[in-house]
């Protein structure tokens, strides 16, 4: 089996294994303690794999098993930027402590833009109505809504942490206490959506992604990849940019 990019086989394999252990050997070699999150999180990402390989086969077809798909996906999706979010007071992943309001709120960041989003596009004819259609593009606008909303109320908590004096000095002088947060944590937290902004800008000068990669390996024209994968980027963007603006918006509020 192979395809014109990689050929699939024992060789294939033994590269993956392989970078695992690079990765686990660098992170231990480095003292960042995550050696044991490399291993775990691949093995993890392998399990999945062949779960959603067999699930999406069967769900296909069947408009309400799609959406009950799409609904598991967000709530993993809301429920892991709340871990992330948990995990600034707790260095080890297994102290971080999630309630099910955090990931209710971390809902509104993370699932609801993608869900309103992906629901205009099929409304408009742009997404097709069927599950190898629907499920990729709401996994892809809501991981990266997941990983911006993580970083983006994490890095507003630090700072609100760091400059609380700046806080107390915005309410004497009138602020309100959200306006005061907002202009302390505001700036910091939107740094979450540089990486999105990085890989959009270097499209086809450094990066080549994966959508663009896909559709030409099976058969589609250059032309029709790339306007699949400005498709992608400009909606990532969309997503992100909105899940910054509400994750800092609801830590300001102390809903986070």
């Amino acid at each position: 089996m192979g395809s014109t990019m990689i050929e699939i086989g024992p060789a294939l394999a033994v590269a993956v294994v392989l970078f695992v252990v690079i990765g686990a050997t660098a992170a231990w070699l480095g003292g960042t303690g995550q050696e044991w999150e490399i291993p775990w999180t691949s093995i993890r990402a392998a399990v999945q794999l062949v779960a959603l390989s067999l699930i999406i086969g069967y769900v296909a077809d069947r408009p309400w098993l799609v959406a009950a798909f799409a609904v598991v996906m967000a709530s993993v999706a809301s429920w892991a930027a709340a871990r992330r979010l948990a995990q600034r007071s707790a260095p080890q992943a297994g102290a971080a402590r999630v309630t099910v309001r955090d990931a209710l709120w971390c809902a509104v960041a993370v699932a609801l833009p993608a869900a309103v989003i992906v629901l205009g596009l099929l409304a408009a004819g742009v997404v097709r109505p069927n599950g190898l259609s629907v499920i990729p593009v709401v996994g892809i606008f809501l991981g990266n809504a997941m990983a911006v909303a993580g970083l983006s109320g994490r890095r507003a908590h630090d700072e609100l942490a760091t400059r609380h004096g700046e806080v107390e000095a915005a309410l004497s002088l009138g602020f309100t206490d959200i306006p005061a947060r907002m202009m302390v944590c505001r700036e910091a937290a939107a740094t979450s959506l540089q990486p999105s902004l990085d890989q959009t800008r270097t499209i086809g000068l450094v990066t080549i992604p994966g959508a663009f990669v896909g559709m030409v390996l099976g058969g589609a024209r250059p032309w029709e990849a790339g306007v699949m994968q400005l498709f992608v980027s400009t909606g990532i963007l969309a997503c992100g940019a909105i899940a910054l603006v509400v994750t800092t918006r609801l830590v300001a509020a102390d809903r986070l």
